[in-house]
């Protein structure tokens, strides 16, 4: 029987005093952590997450893994594309040049990626893109996260619209987006602003979406989980 796809997912470290319910004498320790949701968005489409911890190097883990996935959180250092700081940015170095250089092994050994909120951003910005830093009227933090508040459309022949037909409803939960693209990397869905809220590698196996699957009721059918899967079991030969 043939394993299950094994999927890189990175997340944030938090000092464990901004959990709440942590026992004082526990409150200085650090922990590493994203949404349970992305983790169950992999299971269900057939994949195995595995915990990408920030201290160890990227490289290490390159050989294992069948494909990675980047999911949302902090900006990413305005100083990395060339851009003075705006005062609602909050950036996280040591996350930032961790999935810069787990980006750099998955286009240097073709590892099929997924990008979530920030990891279009970030995907954006190792290409050599820029962002715009706040825009607040997408940060719909003020409804609950499944809420579809938004409606994109794909572009056609694109790999976006082959696994989510034309347009897809969505949520709406970042305040930054993508400003001028990066190399090699095409648009290919957009709200109806005209926000990207696509983007994929013209030659690599490398899609990102600004909204949240995770998050939406369809998180189990998904499919862009089902894509980054599907893609990670072509490359080990499942």
């Amino acid at each position: 029987m043939s394993r299950r796809p094994l999927i890189g997912l990175s997340g944030r470290r938090k000092v464990a005093s901004q959990l709440e319910g942590t026992p004082e004498s526990l409150r200085h320790l650090e922990g590493d952590w994203y949404y349970a949701d992305y983790a169950r968005g992999v299971l269900a489409a057939g994949g195995l997450p595995v915990h990408l911890p920030l201290d160890a190097a990227p490289d290490e883990f390159a050989d294992h893994l069948d494909g990675v996935l980047i999911s949302g959180g902090a900006d990413v250092n305005p100083d990395r594309y060339g851009a003075a700081l705006d005062p609602t940015t909050e950036f996280e170095d040591i996350r930032d040049a961790y999935e810069l250089a787990l980006l750099d092994l998955a286009a240097e050994r073709e590892l099929p990626m997924l990008g979530i909120c920030r990891g279009l951003q970030l995907l954006n910005v190792h290409a050599g893109g820029t962002l715009h830093q706040d825009v607040p009227e997408h940060a719909r933090y003020d409804i609950d996260p499944s809420t579809l508040s938004d409606t994109i459309t794909t572009t056609d022949g694109s790999t976006l619209a082959q696994i989510y037909g034309g347009s897809v409803s969505v949520n709406s939960l970042h305040h930054q987006t993508v400003d001028t693209p990066g190399t090699d990397l095409v648009v290919t869905a957009r709200s109806g602003d005209g926000t990207v809220e696509g983007l994929e590698h013209r030659e690599l196996p490398m899609i990102a979406v600004q909204w949240h699957p995770e998050m939406l009721d369809t998180r189990d059918t998904d499919p862009s989980f089902s894509w980054i899967v599907r893609m990670a079991a072509r490359r080990n030969g499942a």
